[in-house]
């Protein structure tokens, strides 16, 4: 079986005026181009309160980076109270949403992916070998990189609302 280590875990909260369709595509474009993920939807569910509207959407991306290692991040989202309003924007009204955002993200270092050294209790010993004398720079230069894929990933979108919000 394939050992998965979670190595990043966070989230971001944002309160205020969002276009949740912009939002949803920046946030999937960004998981499958910018950070090369097979995203796929695990969960997406609505639930109309009045005129509010709550969201929650589950993704699980991954990624193959080698034959031992892969990536796999999972990003939940919670709408809570999102109402449609107008705005005026350059002297025109606008449509867009109000409501809190929180988005969560676990990244997973998996090694083993494949299940090679999973075929006899002598190949489990060899793999402990392996990962702790022969590859630990690689296990913590892979740790390092999904760390850093999935901080700016958080980034990139805590900036984005924040842009959005002030248009």
């Amino acid at each position: 079986m394939a050992e998965s280590d979670t190595i990043f875990s966070s989230k971001v909260k944002y309160n205020g005026l969002f276009d949740f369709k912009d939002f949803y595509r920046f946030a999937y474009s960004w998981l499958s181009e910018e950070m090369g993920l097979g995203v796929s939807e695990g969960k997406y569910v609505e639930k109309l309160k009045g005129d509010s509207k709550d969201i929650e959407i589950e993704w699980n991306g991954t990624r193959k980076v080698t034959d031992y290692f892969k990536f796999e991040v999972n990003a939940k989202i919670i709408v809570m109270g999102m109402t449609t309003v107008e705005i005026n924007k350059d002297g025109k009204k606008a449509k867009m949403n109000n409501g809190s955002i929180e988005i969560s993200v676990q990244g997973n270092l998996i090694r083993d992916y494949q299940g090679k050294f999973e075929m006899t209790a002598f190949q489990k010993f060899l793999r402990s070998i392996y990962e702790k004398w022969v590859i630990p720079s690689r296990i913590s230069q892979y740790s390092g990189k999904l760390i850093g894929s999935c901080d700016e990933f958080l980034g990139q979108i805590k900036a984005y609302l924040d842009l959005e919000g002030k248009k």
